[in-house]
């Protein structure tokens, strides 16, 4: 059910080579109130250079472009622009491609034949800074985000140097309000950081955050004065 319409419009970008799933997809974004397309794309680099121009607030998706990726893609815009939300919308719902894409930064991924209204409530949920996951992907995404363990220097290895910069203050017992202060930083922002941290390191938690971090130095250093 569309929902009323409240503040700014969401402001979207379609990213997808097919084109008649994409006109479909812009077509029925266009039909809800407070949402707005902004621009859409058909390969990764066309992706990148739009999202980055328009700064929309979530990009659907597609992982297939032809020759290109769309985790490659997802993970240029969030490196640029990590304040964007990517709702991976694909045909793809096997565990190496949740997981490639949930890695790279999504935080939403519907597979193509979910409903209208699947679409218009994860496209809000993401613009939002939640996570939303289609029934067909959600039980696999939390089994893997709370019991898959990797080693300690691969995942590490994984967080660009802003993510360091969050993880060290989370580390610390900061929360996002302090964070965003002491980075300069919108709390939105922090959000995506403090997901894709999560992600990344594969914990569920932040006590669980926290106690990964210290086992690896991370937030034991006296903070500046």
């Amino acid at each position: 059910m569309t929902q009323p319409v409240t503040g700014s419009p969401i402001r979207v970008v379609v990213v997808d080579d097919h084109p008649v799933f994409r006109i479909g997809m812009v077509a029925l974004l266009g039909e809800i109130p407070g949402l707005l397309v902004v621009g859409e794309a058909a390969a990764q680099e066309q992706a990148v250079e739009v999202v980055l121009a328009e700064r929309p607030d979530v990009v659907v998706m597609d992982l297939d472009l032809g020759g290109g990726s769309g985790i490659a893609a997802t993970r240029e815009i969030l490196r640029e622009a990590p304040e964007v939300g990517v709702l991976v919308v694909t045909m793809f719902g096997d565990d190496d491609a949740l997981f490639g894409a949930v890695r790279a930064g999504a935080r939403g991924y519907l597979v193509k034949g979910s409903t209208p209204d699947e679409v218009e409530r994860a496209v809000r949920a993401v613009a939002d800074g939640a996570v939303m996951l289609g029934p067909q992907v959600a039980a696999r995404a939390l089994g893997f985000l709370s019991s898959s363990r990797a080693s300690l220097g691969g995942s590490f290895a994984e967080l660009t140097e802003r993510e360091r910069d969050v993880l060290a203050l989370l580390a610390r017992g900061h929360n996002n309000a302090a964070i965003a202060r002491s980075l300069v930083l919108s709390s939105k922002t922090v959000r995506n950081y403090v997901y894709s941290i999560f992600t990344k390191l594969q914990v569920s938690d932040r006590a669980s955050l926290v106690v990964k971090a210290r086992e690896a130095g991370i937030g034991l250093e006296r903070p500046e004065a």
